[in-house]
């Protein structure tokens, strides 16, 4: 089986433009083994495969058909490869249309010459006509090749009008097939033909006959009067003669033709004046075919007209042809300020401005017409801006009005305000910026539901929002025509080939340089007003005391949210881009990126202000459920409310290409650290707030128990209630968790968003909660060691107990017991809430309680030698039980307690000691597990 042949490329085309019917060439691979082979030939999407003459596999020669498209690919289709592809494409040119007055290097066939002034064929007068079948019958095309017919005739034309005109090629080339009767006809017929054009000439000589007879007479006896007589002889009577002959001859011609001579002349007269009607009918009926042509709007044929009539009759002397001239004139400048009006009249389109620029530039209009266009465009975009701004301000009073209507009847859905113009934003407002690239599709789907959702987003929205939105679209849209019209004066496209001709393209070029400032001052006044119009809806404080009225004037009742700041950012950005595509130069644009860092820096501010105030409302959600790690859901909620409103100013925080960072400024770095430094300092007086509320403020209604918690954790809410130790010591937890995870974590944050100074803020902010954290915990020691260091003293002399009179020791005294179960009641409820507090507690209890008994120790006088052994008994039983609660300063008291104390001087004495203090842990084993190094161990991790 043979190998599929390639599918043909065309590669190259010769000429790669022109008009219809034009010969080309096309090049390529694989065009086709053979004429056969070529099955269909494309270009610019039209048929020729009818004219194609396929040549070799590489070229093939053919004629360009009618196309619909201007410029397309040809394509090839043969029988072995398909259809092909193409790497170049052909353009197609509309056919130069010739007028009768201008220049060509071609002979134009007058038969049927091209009318701009009706933009129509038209033949010529009859005239000029010549007969285009001269033997009057049928003509009958043979199939004789041409080529064939010009070797066969050479140097000849079958043109019966040319010099070489040859009957046999006219012959064989028209009636190859006629019938010899036919030609026959055709004979009588050139006949005929010839015959008319003898008649006029013949019907003069039949008029003058009887003359010209008379006067033959005449010479013939003057002739053979000379023969008889002699020359001589009759020479002076016979030149008499003659004389009278010829008078009578004249007189009798006069009174035989006068009267018909008289008509003649008077229908020569009539006829040269119809002539001249007939040759200048163009300028008499000109005027009023200006206004019939002005009122259907063919301002071309009017434009075409004048140049023609200007060409030819501008300098005439005739007073007739001056009075129409004048006449014409006067039409054209009334034309002139037509288009003038309809020139300076907005709105327009791009294509008009452009159209009636080149319309005056053709009639030579003075002044010039472009600038005048641009100057007009650019105080209508100026107007329609502040327009736009009032709508808004009074809008939004109307939108007040609206609220309060609508909320003391709720019946009041059908409010006309609703669907007034005002509030109809063209069907562009839409709740992202990129919204417009759907609203086509949603417009065409007819979704009611969409439109609903549109008009309640739009009136949901803040006015001010609203109507950035719509300023920006009104910019976009109509800046990028207003460059291009610049654009087109800078480089002369507005104006017409006969404008580029008579040299006024250059004198515009000339214009546009001399007024590139003026024109750069009217795209920053553009951009100034844009500007300062967003600045007075959104950034009132930073426009001067003199604008505020021009450019302000709305109801600034609350601040916009970071959320609504972000939205307006985008949308600003969005019509930067727009702008920035139209290559406008950036110095002019520069002033929108100061706008947009003024917004971002301020959409900054405005959430880290709100998250300070949704973090001080953190209070009203505390619900005291604790988890096994001692903590409430407050410090997570505080990180994720940092967390969220960093994620919301992320797309603030990034740079769009041409943006300077936000934090470039050092007063915006100190003002961001300073507003971050405050937040968390809102969330540590929420926390002392929480903590030392007292009983009765703390609303218990919303307590529950976490049911993931232990048994241990289920008497903290059994009364429903917590006491004030108890909020302490969950305090205690939350600020140890937050000082060693949350404020980290924010860090973090802080740094992956770019914040300037985050040692700073975490410093401060560490030091602000070790200090409440020390309040804190100094307040729950308060309330707990002191009742246990003010019963030691009462319980020791109770009873008149003295140290100098008392018995043998038998055991340790209540007292000390009493203070015991009141240290393990403590440890226990630090337990509860959090074992990680447990030893930091616990170890200032035991410094308390062992600094008070040292100094009770040391104010005794003097010991007894049983009591110096009580004493000793108790301070060791203490110190013994509390051993891994010690600390360097609890020792030392202990120590001087025991220095206090005589010494120890007999072996009964310190055995009697041992076993006290053997019996001491005996019968109080159960109350002192908790004392044991075991659970110590297990909460120190």
């Amino acid at each position: 089986m043979s190998r599929a042949r390639q599918p043909p490329l065309v590669t190259g085309i010769s000429p790669n433009e022109g008009i219809s019917w034009t010969k080309v060439t096309i090049r390529g691979e694989n065009l086709g083994t053979g004429p056969t082979d070529l099955i269909g030939l494309t270009i610019c999407g039209h048929n020729c495969l009818l004219t194609a003459e396929w040549m070799s596999a590489s070229k093939i020669v053919c004629r360009v058909g009618q196309a619909k498209n201007d410029k397309g690919d040809i394509i090839v289709t043969t029988k072995s490869g398909g259809r092909g592809t193409s790497t170049v494409s052909f353009k197609l040119l509309k056919p130069e249309k010739i007028g009768i007055l201008d220049q060509s290097a071609v002979w134009v066939d007058e038969m049927n010459y091209y009318d701009m002034r009706t933009d129509r064929n038209k033949g010529i007068p009859p005239l000029s006509l010549r007969p285009a079948n001269p033997l009057g019958i049928e003509i009958d095309k043979g199939r004789f090749p041409q080529k064939d017919l010009e070797a066969l005739f050479p140097g000849m034309s079958a043109d019966f009008t040319s010099e070489n005109f040859s009957a046999a090629w006219y012959l064989i080339e028209n009636h190859s097939t006629t019938s010899f009767d036919q030609l026959k006809t055709a004979v009588v017929n050139l006949k005929k033909q010839a015959n008319k054009k003898n008649e006029g000439s013949l019907a003069y000589v039949k008029g003058g006959l009887s003359t010209f007879f008379e006067a033959q007479d005449a010479l013939s006896a003057i002739h053979q009067k000379l023969e008889a007589d002699g020359t001589e002889k009759v020479e002076g009577s016979m030149t008499q003669k003659l004389e009278n002959v010829l008078n009578r001859a004249s007189n009798t011609a006069d009174t035989l033709f006068q009267e018909v001579l008289g008509r003649k002349d008077k229908a020569d007269s009539t006829r040269n004046a119809l002539n001249v009607l007939q040759r200048f009918k163009f300028l008499f009926n000109l005027p009023l075919n200006i206004e019939r042509n002005i009122q259907k709007g063919d301002y071309d044929v009017v434009i075409n007209d004048y140049e023609k009539a200007k060409s030819l009759f501008g300098k005439t002397e005739v007073q007739v042809f001056k009075k129409y001239y004048a006449e014409v004139e006067t039409r054209i400048e009334d034309l002139r300020e037509l288009l003038l009006d309809k020139l300076l009249e907005t709105p327009s389109t791009l294509h008009d401005q452009k159209r009636y620029i080149r319309y005056l530039s053709d009639l030579h209009a003075p002044g010039d017409p472009a600038w005048q266009c641009i100057g007009a465009q650019h105080q209508w975009i100026l107007q329609l801006m502040h327009n736009c701004k009032e709508s808004y301000v009074k809008e939004q009073k109307g939108k007040d009005i609206f609220l309060c209507y609508n909320f003391l009847s709720p019946l009041s859905l059908g409010n006309p305000l609703l669907h007034s113009p005002m509030l109809d934003l063209d069907s562009d407002v839409r709740p992202s910026p990129i919204g417009h690239l759907s609203q086509t599709a949603s417009l065409k789907r007819g979704s009611s539901f969409q439109a609903g959702r549109d008009d309640a987003w739009r009136y949901k929205a803040p006015q001010q929002v609203v109507f950035v939105e719509k300023l920006t679209k009104l910019v976009v849209s109509q800046l990028p025509n207003f460059w291009k019209l610049w654009i087109s004066y800078v480089n002369g496209s507005l104006f017409s080939e006969t404008a580029e001709k008579s040299g006024q393209m250059e004198r515009s070029k000339k214009n546009a340089r001399q007024r590139q400032n003026d024109f750069k001052k009217m795209i920053q006044e553009v951009m100034h007003s844009l500007v300062k119009l967003i600045r007075g809806a959104l950034l009132p404080f930073t426009l001067r005391e003199g604008e505020s009225r021009e450019y302000g004037g709305w109801e600034m009742k609350s601040e916009l949210s970071g959320q609504w700041l972000t939205h307006v950012i985008q949308t600003v950005r969005l019509s930067s881009e727009s702008l920035t595509a139209l290559e406008i130069p950036n110095d002019m644009l520069q002033i929108i990126q100061d706008l947009i860092l003024d917004l971002r820096i301020r959409c900054i501010m405005v959430t880290l202000q709100h998250t300070a105030e949704d973090i001080k409302r953190l209070a009203e959600k505390e619900d005291w459920v604790v988890d096994n790690e001692g903590l409430t859901s407050l410090p997570s909620q505080f990180e994720q409310c940092i967390i969220r409103s960093l994620q919301s100013l992320k797309t603030v925080l990034d740079c769009k290409p041409g943006e300077a960072s936000v934090f470039q400024q050092q007063k915006t770095q100190e003002d961001v650290c300073q507003l971050s430094i405050g937040i968390m300092q809102v969330f540590i007086d929420c926390l002392e707030q929480l903590s030392t509320k007292l009983d009765g403020d703390i609303d218990t209604a919303h307590l529950s128990v976490d049911v993931s918690s232990p048994d241990l954790f289920g008497s903290i809410h059994e009364d429903s209630s917590l006491s004030s130790e108890q909020r302490l010591l969950i305090a205690l937890s939350n600020c140890r968790y937050l000082e060693r995870h949350t404020f980290l974590n924010i860090a973090e944050h802080f740094e992956k968003h770019g914040f300037q100074g985050v040692e700073k803020i975490i410093q401060v902010s560490m030091e602000s909660l070790k200090e409440l954290d020390q309040r804190l915990f100094e307040m729950y020691i308060e309330f707990k060691a002191d009742p246990i260091v003010g019963s030691l003293e009462p319980g020791i002399y109770a009873g008149y107990f003295d140290w100098k009179d008392c018995l043998v020791p038998a055991g340790v005294r209540n007292y000390l017991k009493e203070a015991l179960v009141n240290i393990i009641a403590v440890h226990a409820e630090v337990f509860t809430i959090s074992k990680d507090l447990v030893p930091r507690v616990m170890s200032r209890v035991v410094e308390a309680v062992s600094e008070e008994l040292s100094r009770l120790m040391q104010c005794v006088s003097s010991f007894s030698r049983n009591g110096a052994l009580q004493a000793r008994l108790e301070i060791c039983a203490l110190r013994d039980t509390v051993a891994i609660y010690l600390t360097p300063e609890s020792r030392s008291s202990f120590k001087q307690a025991l220095e206090a104390l005589p010494q120890l001087s007999s072996g009964t004495d310190k055995k009697l000691l041992e076993e006290l203090l053997n019996k001491f842990k005996s019968s109080m084993h159960l109350q002192l597990t908790c004392f044991q190094a075991s659970s110590s161990a297990t909460m120190k991790t």
